[in-house]
Formats: structure tokens, sequence, C-alpha cells
């Protein structure tokens, strides 16, 4: 929890231990931690370098803590001064960068990383340096990285970074990825699940993208794209949308003790809903289908309606493309 003022453990550890007694002798505060003499005088040198540690002026031979509100608010005020600097010349940085946008070469804006470590460096990297939120598409094949060993995803969801995954229905098939999707639905991370995802990807504020380079199953080593390109963003986006809204969301069942993942696949089209929509994709004229079916005009107008509704859209045209894309034709 210290360590933004440069302690380690231990040295956390022994100014803890010292705030609770008031003041102690290195052989007590040794004693009490179990550590070497060596090991808590290291700890006291650090501490009383950075002013969290005095010498006592009444007992000879003891060290006294320094108020936690005065000397650890003095060395914070200096970090989110750093900090603050730090921003400012990232922005600076930023600015210069989009001026000179206009005459980067390709290379500046597409770069391929090779190796599975350089690749799980960058992946890692991306989830970290997001500020609002990461789109993910996984397939059922990792490339470098396995959902369990993603220890940058918790971090950057801790600093609330909100993320959407579309993950690929064959993947649920692998129960070393349930422990994973467990983690990250009790996380309240967005999961959606899709018979197929067209390829890996992931997005870091619809600004910086990274996708495999070479087939999932082709020889070698892995390599990746990192894409910064403005138009392949937009392109990419579209991408995860289109995925997104097509796949149905993933969830925790806690049934009679136990916990499953199951696909919650919503409201769903009646029987007669998909007989009304097979007849009208064939031609038929509202009034002919009401005939057809034994129901009232109004009756098959509602549930057109409903159809609709349920596939969020506003015209027929699109209905029956949405019908196509859900399944309900194949029904």
């Amino acid at each position: 929890m210290l360590g933004f003022v440069g302690l380690d453990d231990v040295s956390e550890e022994v100014y803890r231990l010292l705030v609770g007694l008031g003041s102690a002798a290195i052989d007590e505060l040794a004693g009490k931690l179990g550590l070497r003499h060596g090991q808590v005088a290291d700890s006291l040198t650090v501490l009383e370098g950075l002013g969290l540690v005095a010498q006592s002026t009444i007992e000879p031979g003891r060290l006294v803590a320094a108020p936690p509100a005065v000397a650890l608010g003095a060395l914070l005020s200096q970090r989110r001064h750093e900090l603050t600097q730090a921003e400012q010349s990232v922005e600076i940085l930023a600015q210069e960068y989009r001026r000179n946008a206009v005459g980067l070469t390709l290379g500046d804006l597409i770069e391929v990383v090779t190796g599975a470590d350089a690749v799980r460096h960058r992946f890692e990297q991306l989830q970290l340096g997001a500020e609002q939120e990461v789109l993910a598409l996984v397939t059922s094949s990792p490339v470098a990285v396995n959902g369990d060993d993603n220890e940058a995803e918790p971090a950057a969801v801790a600093r609330g970074v909100d993320y959407r995954v579309v993950l690929e229905r064959a993947a649920l098939d692998d129960p070393a990825n349930s422990v994973a999707l467990f983690t990250a639905l009790d996380r309240n991370e967005e999961v959606r699940v899709a018979d197929r995802v067209p390829t890996k990807l992931i997005m870091a504020d619809r600004s910086l993208a990274m996708l495999p380079l070479r087939p999932l199953n082709a020889p070698g080593e892995p390599s990746a794209l990192i894409v910064r390109a403005g138009g392949l963003l937009e392109a990419m986006t579209g991408l995860f949308e289109s995925v997104w809204e097509s796949a149905l969301p993933l969830r925790v069942s806690e049934a009679s003790g136990r916990r499953a993942l199951v696909r919650d696949a919503g409201e769903q089209p009646e029987d007669v809903d998909l007989q009304i929509l097979s007849l009208l994709l064939v031609g038929l004229t509202d009034v002919s289908v009401a005939k057809q079916l034994d129901l009232g005009l109004r009756t098959v107008q509602r549930r057109v309606k409903r159809l609709m509704d349920l596939a969020e859209v506003t015209t027929r045209m699109q209905l029956g493309w949405h019908a196509y894309e859900r399944g309900w034709v194949s029904r």
C-alpha cells in the first residue's frame, strides 16, 4: 500500500508496527516481526531517510514513528506534483504527435510484433494503458496469453476501465476457461458468446488495437499487428459492434448451490411469430398472412411490431435481415 513512497514490504511492516507501538528498539521490532536484526536496521535507515522514523529524544536507543498524516501527506503531495508534471508532458507529446500525424508513414501507424514474449508484453501494455474501455473478441485458441494468465485485466478493471468481451462458443468447452470467466463476471465485466468469432482482437479506448498477424494454427512464432490508424480502427470498432450485437449475454446461474455459466437467450419469438415472419419473407401481405393462419389482421400487425421490437429495428426490411442473422428463419 505504501509502495508509492518507495517502501518495500519489509519497511512498510516495520513502520506500521512502530506506529502501533509508539516507540521501540531494533531488537524488539525484529522479534515481533520475526526478522533479522540487519533487515530491520536496513529498513529503519530507509524510513529515516524518508522522514518516517526518528531517534527518540526521550529514550535513547529507541525509535519513534513520525505522524503518518504529516510525513506521508508530504510524500503524497510530492508524488501528486510529479504525476501532474508527467501528465502534462504526455499531453504535450500527444499534441505534437497529432500535429505530425498527417505526415506519418505506414510504419508509424502500424507495428508488427513477433515472438510470444513480445506479443504478451504488448497485450498487457495495451490494457494497462486504457483509461475508459477495452473491447475484445476472443477465439477458442489463445495466441500467447491464456485467460487466467491475464494479470493486466484485473488491474485495469480496478482502475475503472470497462470491459466488453465477445467469446467464441467453443471456448466454453474448455474447463480451464471457466475460472477466468467466473472471475470476469464477478468483476462486472460484460461478456457475450457468439457461435463464431471472426478473429482475435483487443482494442483500448478505440484508439489502439491489436490482432494476430498470422493464422492461429500456423507454424512459427506468434505475431501480432498493432494498429493506430484512424480508418482501420473505425473498421475494427464496427466489426466488434457487429459481433457484439449478434452475441448472447453470458451470466452466472446459481441453482442448488452450484454455479454455472449459461447463455442468456433473452426473449424469443413464439412459433406463431415465426410462421408470420416466414410468410412475410416469401412476399405475402398482412391480409394474406392473416387469412393463411386464420388470425385477425390486427393480431398479425401487433405480432410483427413485437418482432421488430425484439430485433430492435424500425423497418420490415431490417427485420428480415435480423431474422436471418439471429437464426429465426432457420427455426
